[in-house]
């Protein structure tokens, strides 16, 4: 049985293996997560196809940034697609112009607060203003939510803090950077279990490698899914 809190990165080149690995994973998962690596192996065929022919939802991972009208724009040509999530950068410029972009749609507009890749010397390099990584992602969690976001990309670590902002009330945090217990970190940097990053309020987590790297993936995802708490 699957369960659409766990989201799986589809993180292979193009839509032959997005496919295959779809078709091994089988009714274990139901959400998948569509990204920027794979655009141009035939990501958004791959995302209509198993959102039409499939009946599974879709998480476009596009991590969109630009002026006003070309964001506007831009959601507005996916937002035809009838897929269910779609990345922005979580500047208020930019979610707002999302948020007109697919209006009148169910697309819902997730807004990046901080890679879970980064740590403060990462913001210290990128020229981030001084202050805990923490306090940051908390800041532009609400501040994308005040904008019109229908949610946050957060880290395990800051979905508690995040839940708690007034703004957060019945808005989606999915979290990246998930681990189960004894896998490898790769490059993620700000981590929890998928149990933890639930109970934190996290809706969905977000699980690529540990899955698609595994010799039987659908084992791997119902081996998470049997972690989460009781939905």
């Amino acid at each position: 049985m699957s369960d659409d809190r766990l989201i799986v990165a589809l993180d292979v080149p193009n839509i032959v293996q997005g496919l295959d690995l779809a078709a091994r994973l089988g009714d274990a998962v139901s959400f998948y997560k569509i990204g920027l690596g794979m655009l141009t192996g035939g990501g958004l065929a791959l995302a209509n196809e198993l959102k039409q022919e499939h009946g599974k939802r879709i998480f476009l991972d596009m991590k969109l940034f630009d002026i006003g009208a070309t964001i506007e724009a831009a959601v507005r040509g996916l937002a035809q697609y009838d897929l269910d999530f779609l990345t922005v950068h979580g500047d208020p410029q930019v979610v707002r112009a999302a948020a007109e972009g697919k209006s009148g749609t169910n697309l819902k507009i997730l807004a990046v607060t901080v890679l879970t890749s980064l740590d403060r010397a990462d913001l210290d390099a990128n020229l981030i203003k001084p202050g805990d990584i923490h306090d940051i992602t908390l800041e532009r969690a609400a501040r994308a939510l005040d904008a019109g976001a229908d949610g946050v990309i957060a880290s395990p670590q800051e979905a508690a803090m995040i839940r708690a902002l007034p703004q957060a009330a019945g808005k989606l945090i999915v979290t990246p950077g998930v681990r189960p217990a004894g896998a490898a970190l790769g490059d993620q940097k700000r981590v929890a279990t998928p149990a933890q990053a639930i109970l934190d309020g996290a809706n969905h987590i977000v699980v690529g490698r540990p899955v698609w790297q595994a010799k039987d993936p659908a084992a791997a995802a119902r081996a998470i899914i049997a972690e989460l708490p009781r939905a």
